[in-house]
């Protein structure tokens, strides 16, 4: 009697590199994939086209008497330019980096890794949260821009209304082109450091092991080493959109408060739309680069919990592994030690799992390798950085403050209020 078939499962790796293809693909659409000279060529002829004849075309022909009052074509020049320089830089570093490393190395998912069994369930939920993350703020600025160009279709139709449906759409695909570019580069960006984050969270678990402290300084190196080559590839990219983003919003900012004007929804509307594109973008490289930064901070606390737990076991006599901490530890049969957190810390962003198979240690040299391991991990803190500034919270708090600082000073130039 034949044994029955075992259908044969499917190959894990297939499925990731699946999702690879179809990013590929997807980004490949966008024209970030530049491989050849010829569809670098197609791409940036696609980026003219869609970019900066169709949006002028759509101008010209969508002039109407009686709207000078409003300075609608004023107003949308100026937005143009803002959308198409923001979209130009994304597709010109993100294409860069693509063509230069491919997909793989350019999102760090290595073939040759040590941990991609392990974590290619992880990258595979990642990618799909890039997807999500898209969709979901593109849609939402979608419905704003297509609310603006009705009230703007209603208020200035004087024509055919055949010439103001094909306007119409015009400048939706003209706008969702440039919008998806630069929000595909930022989301691109908070992918890499998803993924490498990933590590970052797994070194803890591989601190349980039981390994030669030197595989742990290795290990180390290779995460910074990988974290410095993100900062490398991505730092003009993020200099360039936060700077532009920041000259756009001041340019919108003058526009409205110094225009002696009608502002309405119909002139001022594209303002706002844009306003929340380009802070999104940015707010999504920022935090990404910040989480970063932190995860690889974190690492030297990790690393001296790792070895004062490390430490406590081996000078227990008894070996059960009881360490008094004041009650946030609890003893397990198998001799392993936890910490318990509160909501809040399972709940912040810099919470990492403190490692549970502790080994005592046999000598007193063990130890001054693991305190040469923690001092070496606790000054080689590192993260994402721009030219040697690290982003984190303390930065973009500065950031934040300089901005307003800023924004207080334009407009304390530009409203003026009349005291009889």
């Amino acid at each position: 009697m034949a044994s029955p078939e075992v259908p044969l499962l499917a190959d894990p790796d297939m499925e990731l590199d699946q999702s690879l293809t179809t990013l590929e693909k997807f980004l490949g659409l966008l024209g970030f994939c530049q491989h050849t000279v010829l569809r670098a060529a197609l791409s940036w002829f696609a980026f003219f086209l869609l970019a900066v004849a169709l949006p002028l075309a759509e101008i010209e022909l969508s002039r109407c008497s009686g709207c000078e009052k409003l300075e609608i074509e004023t107003f949308e020049l100026e937005i143009l330019v803002s959308r198409a320089v923001v979209a130009a830089v994304s597709l010109l570093c993100i294409s860069r980096n693509l063509r230069k490393y491919g997909i793989r190395k350019a999102l760090f998912v290595d073939r040759c890794h040590g941990h991609m069994t392990q974590f290619r369930n992880q990258y595979i939920k990642k990618i799909r949260v890039f997807y999500w993350l898209l969709a979901s703020w593109f849609g939402v600025c979608f419905i704003l821009k297509a609310g603006r160009e009705v009230a703007r279709l209603m208020y200035l139709h004087n024509g055919s209304w055949w010439l103001s449906i094909i306007l119409f759409s015009a400048s939706l695909l003209s706008w969702s082109y440039l919008t998806l570019l630069f929000l595909s580069g930022c989301a691109l960006f908070k992918l890499v450091g998803n993924l490498q984050i990933i590590h970052f969270e797994n070194y803890g678990k591989v601190l349980e092991k039981d390994l030669d402290v030197s595989i742990y300084i290795e290990e180390h190196m290779n995460l910074t080493f990988d974290l410095s080559k993100i900062s490398h590839r991505f730092r003009i990219f993020l200099l360039l959109e936060f700077f532009i983003v920041t000259a756009s919003q001041f340019v919108a900012l003058l526009q409205t408060t110094e225009n002696q004007g009608i502002i309405n929804f119909i002139n001022g509307g594209d303002f706002g739309v844009l306003s929340i594109v380009q802070l999104v973008g940015i707010v999504l490289c920022l935090t990404a680069a910040a989480k970063i930064s932190h995860r690889a901070q974190s690492l030297g606390s990790i690393a001296s919990r790792w070895h004062a737990l490390v430490t406590c076991n081996s000078n227990d006599g008894s070996g059960s592994g009881i360490v008094d901490n004041g009650g946030n530890a609890e003893v397990h049969p198998s001799g392993s030690l936890s910490v318990n957190y509160s909501g809040s810390d399972l709940e912040s962003a810099d919470y990492m799992s403190l490692p549970t198979n502790i080994h005592p240690a046999p000598s007193k040299s063990s130890y001054q390798m693991r305190q040469a391991f923690v001092t070496y991990v606790q000054s080689n803190t590192g993260g994402f950085t721009i030219f040697g500034w690290i982003v984190d919270r303390m930065l973009i708090n500065t950031i934040f403050f300089i901005e307003l600082s800023l924004v207080f000073f334009v407009l304390g130039k530009t409203i003026t209020v009349t005291v009889r």
